[in-house]
């Protein structure tokens, strides 16, 4: 799981500066580094943020669960809806 995490935070990065990244999310490059190379999982306040700050659902970035783009609004939160 954790190598699957790093691949995708690699992957959303890819040619930002690990400082660029770092410094908008409001973490130390370090900390970056190690969920990169799948030392360290961050703390579900650090995956929001860098949900936020990829625009990607926290889901497809750290559990491998892709939303349907219908699924999908601007918190980033899955949304019911009525099937008909």
């Amino acid at each position: 799981m954790r190598e699957a995490i790093a691949k995708n935070l690699i992957r959303l990065r890819g040619a930002r500066s690990r400082e660029e990244v770092a410094k908008a999310v409001g973490i130390s490059v370090s900390a970056l580094a190690m969920y990169e190379t799948a030392q360290r999982i961050p703390r579900d306040d650090i995956k929001m943020r860098l949900s936020e700050y990829y625009g990607v659902p926290v889901q497809e970035i750290f559990y491998n669960q892709k939303l349907h783009t219908s699924c999908r609004n601007d918190s980033n939160q899955h949304t019911a809806r009525e099937v008909g």
